[in-house]
C-alpha cells in the first residue's frame, strides 16, 4: 500500500468521489477529462465502475463526446479481467449505454461467455419492470442469429412484453431458431386483437422462418396474411415467389 493509499488518496473512496466530475455534462471538460484520465491510473474495480458511468451521459460538442467515451473503453479494457465483474454490473443495473457495456465485453472476453451475460441479463430483465424498452432490445440484437441453446428460452418471455419493439426484436431472434415451444405464443401474439399490425407482420415473418404450422390458429390468422406471405397447403406461411 502506497502513502496516498493509506491517507486515502488514491484508493476505491477516491474512485468513488470523481463520480461527479466524470458525469459533470457543463463546465470546463479538462475537469472531467483529468478525472477520467485518473481513473485509468488506479487498479480497483470501483474505478471502472465510475469509468463506466460516462457512458452514461452526453455531452458537447459530439466530437468531444465521441473522443472522450473512446478513451475511457480503452481504458476500462486495460483493466483486462478485472473489468468484467463491474462491467456485468452495470450491465444488469444501468439503463443505458447497453451497447457500449457489450462492446467492452466483446473485446474481454470469447463470445460464448458474452451470449451468458446476455442471456442472465435478460433472464433478469423478463421478472423486472423497466420504463425503456431500449436495455432490451440492444440485448435481443446482440444474441440474434447466435445458434446457442440458452438464447431461445430467454428470449420467449420477450413476446409479452409491453413494448412493441421489444416483440419485434423478440420475434426475429426467435424465427430463425426454429424453436418449438415458441410456436403457439408466437401464433397467439399473432392473432390477438390488441397486437399492433407492425407486430403481426414480424410475427409473419417469423412464422415463415420457422416453418412452423398454424394448426389451430389457421382461422384467426388468414385474415392477417400481407404480402408476400401466404399459407400453403400443409397450414405453413410462405413467402409468394416473385
Amino acid at each position: 500500500m502506497g502513502l496516498f493509499d493509506f491517507f486515502g488518496g488514491s484508493g476505491p473512496e477516491k474512485a468513488l468521489k470523481l463520480k461527479p466530475k466524470v458525469t459533470q455534462k457543463y463546465g470546463d471538460p479538462s475537469t472531467r477529462q483529468k478525472a477520467i484520465q485518473q481513473l485509468g491510473e488506479m487498479k480497483y474495480p470501483e474505478a471502472v465502475s465510475v469509468l463506466l458511468s460516462r457512458f452514461t451521459l452526453t455531452v458537447e460538442p459530439l466530437t468531444t463526446d465521441a473522443d472522450e467515451k473512446e478513451h475511457v473503453f480503452e481504458l476500462i479494457k486495460g483493466f483486462d479481467q478485472d473489468a468484467i465483474a463491474p462491467i456485468q454490473e452495470f450491465l444488469r443495473k444501468s439503463d443505458h449505454a447497453t451497447s457500449w457495456a457489450l462492446r467492452l465485453l466483446g473485446d474481454l472476453l470469447p463470445e460464448p461467455a458474452v451470449i451468458g451475460i446476455c442471456v442472465d441479463t435478460l433472464t433478469h430483465l423478463s421478472s423486472h419492470y423497466t420504463r425503456d424498452p431500449e436495455k432490451k432490445v440492444v440485448l435481443l440484437h446482440h444474441v440474434m442469429g447466435k445458434e446457442d441453446p440458452r438464447i431461445p428460452t430467454a428470449v420467449l418471455p420477450f413476446l409479452e412484453d409491453m413494448s412493441d419493439d421489444v416483440k419485434i426484436a423478440a420475434l426475429k431472434v426467435l424465427g430463425p431458431l426454429k424453436y418449438e415451444a415458441a410456436r403457439e405464443p408466437i401464433l397467439k401474439l399473432l392473432t390477438s386483437e390488441e397486437t399492433a399490425r407492425r407486430v403481426q407482420t414480424a410475427a409473419l415473418a417469423a412464422l415463415q422462418e420457422s416453418g412452423f404450422n398454424v394448426q389451430g390458429f389457421r382461422e384467426k390468422l388468414e385474415p392477417l396474411l400481407v404480402e408476400p406471405y401466404l399459407l400453403d397447403k400443409s397450414g405453413v406461411v410462405v413467402k409468394r415467389q416473385a
